[in-house]
């Protein structure tokens, strides 16, 4: 399935530590070891982990080259007895080489980062009002439509399967919703988005002009499928070891009457379904459509996706106390990790620090936000390395 290109993200320019490249070719061992397994028969399951090491295998090889290409230059140029012309040519290269190199060390080091577990999934975008009041709802409904038309440039079919909104407001204050991303791999491109994005501007009800701060929460969940195993593997539905279990025992089911806007069917039928996971406390209710069914189908979803995103948070807790000590940044789905200022045509993205004064590029979902997002996947990287770094001076 076609994936949407990202640019490749950047790291400090450094040599490999002894234990990465050890670690890397591990790697390397392991992917020439499976190929020839596969050489002889093919196995799917086999070729998708081989798929997976490839990466490493490929960066380590060009690593290797730009190294050994160097060295041989170094060598050159230290030799007294070599031929001056061979020196200047020598000379002449080494810049470019070490150039190369530094890039190679960049790639290797960011292929042995182990990818997200849910980074080939589909996944859901959750925006809830905070702080702010109306102009927080009204700020939820303008990245709403600023996700949608960034989904809709990249060819990601979008789809908002749970919408509510204050009486009376149309979809223009929007009090909860969340937009389905169903392509493959939209988690690992979404998930930058988490956080509480901030809003700096004058409210169309404000008489003196004096200028806001309103907040939006965006949570971005692993979206799973109706067949689990064949996506998840033995990590499936079944499964009480995995993230996505959920003992149906656990789960209370409420069926109620639909409320608020919606049709004749509101407040006539029992279509509304409300899951309450009961060791968690955590909710959730569904009423978009008429069916009961497909109501209950999408609380399951939702429900699952949340307990699965908190394991995975809770989990990873250890690793951000990590950082934290180490003095590297580590910011949450309760953070403030973006001001949008409407007065200065500001977007400030509060992890990578970057810029830019093209707001309403930002907003209508263009290539200035796809600039933002990835400063914030360098910076994620970054923060990856620096684990990564932590865990090999510990060995």
């Amino acid at each position: 399935m076609a994936r949407i290109a990202l640019p490749p993200t950047s790291s400090e320019k450094s040599s490999l530590s002894p234990s990465m490249l050890k670690r890397a070719r591990s790697i390397a061992d392991e992917h020439t070891k499976l190929t020839n397994q596969l050489s002889s028969g093919y196995d799917a399951e086999l070729a998708k982990k081989v798929g997976g090491l490839s990466t490493t295998a490929e960066a380590l090889k060009a690593w290797e080259q730009a190294n050994s290409s160097l060295q041989e230059l170094n060598q050159l140029l230290s030799d007294p007895n070599a031929d001056s012309e061979l020196r200047s040519i020598a000379s002449e290269e080494i810049e470019g080489t070490t150039d190369k190199l530094d890039q190679a060390s960049s790639e290797l080091k960011t292929s042995l980062i182990p990818a997200h577990p849910f980074a080939q999934l589909p996944c859901l975008v959750e925006l809830k009002p905070g702080a702010g009041g109306n102009e927080a709802a009204i700020f939820a409904g303008d990245l709403l439509r600023m996700y949608q038309a960034f989904c809709k440039r990249h060819r990601l079919r979008a789809n908002i399967i749970s919408l509510s909104t204050a009486e009376g407001f149309g979809d223009s204050q929007i009090q909860e919703a969340v937009l389905e991303v169903e392509r493959e791999g939209s988690y690992e491109i979404m998930r930058c988005e988490a956080g509480v994005h901030r809003v700096q501007r004058v409210p169309q009800t404000e008489s003196k002009g004096r200028t806001h701060t309103s907040a939006v929460s965006v949570v971005v969940l692993p979206s799973f499928p109706s067949n689990a195993t064949e996506t998840l593997g033995a990590s499936g539905f079944d499964d009480p070891a995995s993230d996505y279990y959920i003992d149906p025992k656990d789960v209370r089911t409420d069926i109620m009457k639909a409320k608020g806007a919606g049709g004749q069917h509101v407040n006539t039928t029992d279509s509304a379904v409300r899951l309450t996971h009961v060791p968690t406390g955590t909710v959730v209710s569904m009423q978009d459509t008429r069916s009961q069914h497909k109501n209950r189908e999408l609380a399951w979803q939702l429900l699952r996706s949340r307990i699965a995103q908190e394991r995975r948070e809770a989990r990873e807790e250890e690793l951000a106390q990590m950082r934290r000590s180490a003095g590297a940044a580590k910011m949450g789905r309760g953070d403030k990790i973006r001001t949008y200022n409407w007065g200065q045509q500001r977007v400030t993205d509060h992890r990578s620090g970057l810029t830019l004064h093209n707001l309403d590029n930002v907003m209508e979902g263009g290539m200035a936000l796809d600039e933002v997002m990835q400063s914030v996947r360098a910076w994620m990287t970054e923060q990856e390395l620096e684990v990564l770094a932590m865990e090999d001076s510990g060995k």
